[in-house]
């Protein structure tokens, strides 16, 4: 996700629209960047809900039940500055990687996912110019680093 987040940003410097803070990032390129962090929110609901299901121990079950529904308020605040911006949600997304089928592989993969969802919001609010973008951005990375420590925790006792 890094990888293509740093190519942006070398492409729009490379054609003349450099896209960072104080220079006016196109709405175009700020509704992709929202469609891309809508697309993570989607494929992590949908990780954590399947995970959810089949997790034997209730505690972990739970935890990773609420940060699913977390996940999708977040949807429904992205999809919110996209339809105001003039863009749909994408409901596109990748094939879904639920980790391995024993609970550690599974926490790992979570863990996984809310990093790079971390360094997605780090670098939205680095480079998008929109302040309503860019607070929504900030709390949705508070709750971003609250679950890896949840899963982080969870996977110490596993």
């Amino acid at each position: 996700m890094e990888a293509l987040w740093t190519r942006r940003l070398s492409i729009a410097r490379f054609v003349g629209g450099l896209n960072v803070k104080g220079y006016g990032m196109e709405n175009e390129e700020i509704i992709r960047l929202l469609n891309e962090a809508f697309i993570h929110e989607l494929e992590n609901t949908m990780v954590y809900v399947r995970n959810s299901f089949i997790m034997k121990d209730c505690d972990l079950s739970r935890i990773t039940e609420g940060i699913a529904v977390d996940e999708m308020r977040h949807m429904w605040w992205l999809a919110d500055l996209i339809t105001k911006r003039g863009g749909k949600p994408s409901m596109e997304h990748r094939v879904l990687d639920f980790g391995s089928e024993d609970i550690r592989g599974r926490l790992e993969r979570q863990i996984a996912l809310e990093t790079e969802a971390i360094e997605m919001y780090r670098r939205m609010i680095e480079l998008v110019d929109d302040q309503e973008v860019v607070g929504v951005a900030r709390h949705i990375l508070d709750e971003e680093r609250r679950h890896r420590k949840e899963f982080k925790e969870r996977l110490g006792r596993a």
